[in-house]
């Protein structure tokens, strides 16, 4: 197997095949570790990459809690997820959500956020937990890696 990267400008770069590339060996390394994903846009160049990368790591047995806020509600906000869309994406945005849960991940929604957007607990799609700034602190110190996407 080769990997192929984009070195400086932007030509292509073949890497030698390497045992670090090994998906069992990554997924060992990566097993009982944690991936917290801050999720604060609804913008489709912000919302589709949690999920790409949340969606990756379940697939190394990495155990996956996005945290939803400001217009980064929308996407756990019934109906609301179908409208955001990214052509090109490998899958729709329900469908993510979808993979996502099936394996394990948390969504949690932040309840600070409610009363600025005008939401209610109940607008949220089934399984979505509900926490404030205390939780998503007590989240990230035990995470092995916190992503921001605003």
């Amino acid at each position: 197997m080769k990997i192929i990267i984009l070195g400086p400008r932007l030509r292509p770069i073949a890497l030698p095949e390497y045992p670090l590339f090994n998906r069992e060996r990554i997924s060992y390394a990566m097993a009982n570790k944690k991936m917290l994903v801050f999720c604060g846009s609804d913008d489709p160049h912000k919302a589709f990459p949690p999920f790409m990368l949340g969606c990756g790591a379940q697939a190394l047995d990495m155990e996956l809690t996005l945290f939803f806020t400001l217009t980064g509600l929308n996407i756990v906000r019934r109906g609301c997820a179908e409208k955001i869309q990214l052509p090109g994406a490998p899958h729709t945005l329900p469908a993510f959500l979808k993979i996502a849960k099936e394996n394990g991940a948390r969504f949690i929604a932040c309840s600070a956020a409610f009363p600025i957007l005008g939401i209610k607990g109940d607008d949220f799609i089934e399984g979505v937990e509900y926490g404030g700034v205390a939780e998503f602190v007590s989240l990230a110190e035990e995470a092995d890696v916190v992503l921001t996407y605003c």
